[in-house]
């Protein structure tokens, strides 16, 4: 019954679990990336009511979910709420790791938040000298922001990337509630 649920809860949304190639060009072309960004990892910050804070990283590959992929990150070294602070810290630790390790590091890194998130998470990858392109999307009108651009690009209502953003966006978010 749940995956006769879950699959008709995907027709309603349009999405049948299939990543799209168009979405992916569509993307690259939009953010002017230089390769087709094949992982993309994205990071949600979540708390209930002030407490219980948590980092979530969903993960992408080739527009379909990768659960085995999927990180929790318990907030270890801020004590208060500060969503800047915290995901500092997740983005720290996740891509210190990889670099560490010599794992591959993905394609793209999108963020849940507005333009204060993205230049903290830029700020922490330049500290561990990684090189990878990074976007954020604001919930309230979708801005969605990228490194080195003053001004916020919006797309029409039901383009190919912007619908690959949402799908993503609401998976990492979806996983940092469910930790809770």
């Amino acid at each position: 019954i749940r995956d006769q649920i879950n699959a008709l809860t995907a027709i309603g949304q349009g999405y049948l679990g299939l990543g799209s190639q168009s979405e992916l060009e569509d993307l690259k072309n939009v953010l002017k990336l230089t390769k087709l960004p094949e992982r993309i990892e994205a990071f949600d910050i979540s708390d209930i009511y002030g407490k219980e804070a948590t980092g979530s990283m969903a993960s992408f590959y080739r527009g379909i979910p990768d659960k085995n992929n999927y990180r929790r990150f318990r907030i270890k070294t801020v004590e208060t709420i500060d969503d800047y602070k915290m995901l500092s810290e997740v983005i720290t630790r996740r891509y210190s790791r990889l670099i560490e390790e010599k794992l591959h590091l993905p394609d793209l890194i999108l963020i849940d938040g507005g333009k204060g998130h993205l230049l903290t998470a830029q700020r922490a990858l330049d500290e561990l000298g990684a090189k990878i392109p990074l976007i954020s999307i604001a919930k309230e009108h979708e801005n969605i922001y990228i490194k080195g651009r003053a001004k916020p690009v919006r797309f029409k209502s039901d383009t190919p990337a912007l619908n690959l953003i949402r799908r993503i966006r609401n998976e990492a978010h979806r996983f940092a509630l469910a930790y809770h």
